[in-house]
């Protein structure tokens, strides 16, 4: 049998954090602050949380808008906060809604197209964004 065990670490961040409440060894964060805050800056991925072994970003494309980004470094999680539309991975497509979640590996070409409803994504990457392997 297992015995529960907790263990805390207190994690430097290379990034502002956005909207976040300090509690402890927590991080906290407010979607809409942080959508917000995405909006403000003009980017389409707003990162609003980095450590070490991940990092958290909310990323946006409009209604019939094309997707610019090109294969990252690192593993990748989207979830689907708000909207509708297609994302392509390694040739394969899948549709969209709020609810999904989607996997994409390190350095698989992706891309989301077809979309019907203004995409709100949250993205996580692991490694942090920009630690990972690039060939």
């Amino acid at each position: 049998m297992f015995s529960p065990c907790v263990v805390r670490m207190r994690i430097e961040y290379s990034r502002a954090r956005i909207g976040a409440v300090m509690e402890r060894d927590m991080d906290a964060f407010e979607m809409s602050d942080v959508i917000e805050n995405r909006r403000e800056s003009g980017e389409l991925y707003l990162e609003f949380f980095n450590a070490p072994g991940m990092s958290l970003g909310v990323y946006e494309l409009a209604a019939g808008a094309t997707d610019p980004q090109q294969p990252h470094g690192e593993d990748e999680v989207y979830y689907v906060a708000a909207g509708r539309g297609q994302i392509r991975v390694d040739g394969e497509d899948r549709a969209l809604r709020p609810g999904s979640i989607v996997f994409v590996g390190a350095e698989v070409e992706h891309r989301f197209h077809s979309i019907t409803e203004n995409l709100t994504l949250l993205v996580v990457f692991a490694p942090a964004r920009g630690t990972g392997r690039r060939t």
